[in-house]
């Protein structure tokens, strides 16, 4: 595992709250819109990568999905995730894990979810291997929901430097397996009241 970065996210959900972090919402309409548009039935296996302190794995329970996965490089993260979520944790599957140095299993999931990991990996072989995780790990005909900062976004995040993408950008990174459904760009207000552009696109994996 990059140790650098692993230590890096450490810090930041060692020293700050869930709800103090810039991309912290709530609850993630627009990702649950598009999981729920994908049409997966409640027992598809659903992963959401990078979503260590998220509220998604929460939000999807409560609508009756059954299989989520949930993947962070910080055990913190998900150890405060486990405690906010109480009993429920038990029903969900956590992954410590580098997601650029990790092999997930094959033809695992229906659909992929990440909102803020990608746009951290500024080199080519760090994305190169977080397309082929996605390509082997996602079953034939699966979906694939990725949300990064947008051509308008912060060009650095928690410290760290991030590549801002357009929707053709982001596409060319994936290449032609995946098909891109849709994509559209979200103004998301901070904790601390600035605003960030996301971009999502959803793909099918042809």
């Amino acid at each position: 595992m990059n140790h650098g970065r692993e230590t890096h996210w450490e810090k930041v959900y060692q020293t700050k709250a869930p709800d103090a972090v810039s991309w912290y919402r709530p609850h993630l309409e627009t990702s649950i819109a598009l999981i729920e548009r994908t049409g997966a039935g409640h027992s598809s296996a659903i992963i959401d990568v990078g979503g260590g302190e998220s509220t998604l794995a929460d939000d999807l329970l409560a609508r009756g999905y059954q299989n989520i996965t949930v993947l962070d490089i910080s055990e913190t993260a998900i150890d405060v995730c486990k405690n906010g979520m109480g009993t429920a944790a038990g029903r969900i599957h956590w992954l410590v894990a580098d997601v650029t140095r990790t092999e997930l299993d094959t033809h695992a999931y229906d659909v992929w979810h990440d909102r803020a990991v990608f746009h951290f990996l500024t080199e080519p072989e760090q994305r190169a291997a977080y397309v082929r995780n996605v390509g082997r790990s996602v079953k034939r005909d699966g979906h694939v929901i990725v949300s990064t900062f947008g051509p308008e976004g912060p060009k650095k995040c928690s410290g760290l430097d991030v590549v801002r993408y357009d929707a053709d950008s982001l596409h060319d990174q994936f290449g032609a397996r995946f098909r891109l459904v849709d994509s559209s760009k979200e103004l998301h207000r901070t904790p601390f009241g600035t605003t960030q552009q996301f971009l999502y696109c959803y793909c099918k994996v042809e």
